[in-house]
């Protein structure tokens, strides 16, 4: 590699960068396919159309994805990002779909909102000065905190598994973080890059010969099938499903700043509010893509941010390769309905190594702050508590009015909010670059 090239723009050789971003496939699939599940059952769709309704996903998570890595015009930020359909708006589309609105609905307030998205990214892109190192951290303290649930499913077989927690599961999920463990212990380069895809490997082969994977659906699935837009009816427009969804949005904006600075973090070039803005315009690409193409609205996905951390792999190409796989994927139901048997117990021993390497960023953060400023204890204290709300006590505003679940069910969001304005009441609202010029000159006096 040469030396003035970051690794966020290395060039690994095709055989690495095909294994590494199959770990990122691998990572996030269970996610990428739970929103089109869940709305498909709100709405009693056949199994032709469900299945229809993955492919598009996939298909639409793949071109996003590889925008939001490779950078077109203003659009994507050149980091390793895996984009795909984000859990927040599935409250309001579930309501929607209840009410007896149909697809074409539901697509037309995506797009709606996605041209939103669009539109406002610019602005927050200039948040970015209001996120010093006590903001920052402890917004990606919370998003690691708030990944642990998931893992924890998964470990203990999945949300609702008749044989939840079943020694057996524990086991696998146990062997698999195990291995992630002792190859990046024992061993290194290229083998340690991939510990994740060799422990779920392992995980995957023993639970195949517990007879716990369920191949059900794989050979009625086809080897080829299109994805091609508004397969569905054209799009209708309602304007309070594209308020309800535009609300969405700006959570999900909100969201993906805090993992884009965990990214920058962990891949060492940090983001700057340019960065932000592209990234965030992408967010609104891709819902709009996603209206497009038969899907949902489209955000970063956090859960491969810890992969990024565990593996070293910086490489925005390497997810490049992951993109293209998931439209692969899209087209090719028979392979994503493989994917889909991997029993989710592999994915939970995993899944806690990596949300834990989220979690761990975001005290390598706050290990900059000064805590000499005991209001700054504080910040993070009333953060990370009001963060933890919607996780620990999940009914906790129910009594709120309905229009406030996109904000309160976000625990990402409140962590974010709550952090920002009790900087700016306890620190004289300290910015990034007051930050930085005062570290610039303690250091500056001490080298006299």
């Amino acid at each position: 590699m040469n030396k003035s090239t970051h690794p966020v723009d290395e060039v690994l050789p095709f055989g690495q960068m095909l294994t590494v971003g199959i770990q990122h496939v691998l990572v996030m699939y269970a996610g990428a396919i739970a929103v089109p599940l869940i709305i498909s059952a709100a709405l009693k769709l056949p199994k032709d159309q469900v299945a229809f309704l993955i492919s598009s996903d996939l298909f639409a998570c793949g071109i996003v994805t590889m925008i939001q890595c490779i950078g077109v015009w203003k659009f994507g930020i050149r980091l390793p990002v895996i984009m795909g359909v984000s859990f927040a708006p599935v409250g309001p589309m579930v309501a929607m779909a209840g009410s007896g609105m149909g697809l074409p609905g539901i697509f037309g307030a995506t797009m709606a909102a996605g041209v939103f998205a669009i539109l406002i990214a610019p602005f927050f892109g200039r948040l970015m000065r209001f996120f010093p190192p006590i903001v920052t951290g402890t917004i990606i303290l919370t998003i690691g905190v708030t990944l642990f649930p998931v893992a924890i499913t998964w470990a203990g077989g999945g949300h609702d598994a008749p044989n939840f927690g079943d020694p057996m599961n524990l086991m696998i999920a146990t062997i698999v973080l195990a291995v992630i463990l002792l190859i990046n212990k024992y061993l290194s380069g290229f083998l340690a890059n991939i510990s994740v895809l060799l422990g779920m490997i392992l995980g995957f082969g023993i639970a195949l010969a517990l007879g716990m994977v369920d191949f059900s659906g794989v050979g009625d699935a086809g080897w080829f099938a299109p994805v091609y837009p508004f397969a569905f009816g054209m799009p209708t427009f309602n304007l309070t499903a594209i308020a309800s969804l535009c609300l969405v949005m700006v959570v999900v904006m909100v969201e993906s700043l805090g993992m884009f600075l965990a990214l920058g973090e962990l891949t060492r070039r940090p983001v700057t509010h340019e960065d932000a803005s592209r990234g965030l315009r992408t967010d609104g690409l891709g819902t709009l893509i996603g209206g497009i193409f038969n899907t949902f609205p489209h955000s970063s996905f956090s859960q491969n941010i810890g992969l990024v951390g565990i593996t070293g792999v910086r490489s925005r190409w390497v997810v490049v390769v992951s993109g293209a796989l998931l439209t692969s994927l899209g087209l090719l139901p028979k392979l994503s309905h493989l994917i889909a048997s991997i029993p989710v117990v592999v994915l939970g021993g995993a899944g806690i190594a990596m949300f834990g390497m989220v979690a761990a960023t975001g005290i390598k953060i706050l290990g900059k702050v000064n805590y000499e400023n005991k209001n700054n204890l504080l910040i993070v204290a009333i953060s990370l508590g009001v963060g933890a709300i919607p996780l620990v006590s999940p009914t906790f505003f129910h009594k709120l009015p309905h229009w406030t679940g996109a904000l309160t069910h976000s625990g990402i969001t409140l962590c974010a909010i709550v952090s920002i304005l009790l900087n700016a009441a306890f620190n004289r609202a300290e910015t990034v670059e007051e930050v930085e010029r005062e570290l610039a000159g303690e250091f500056g006096d001490s080298s006299h």
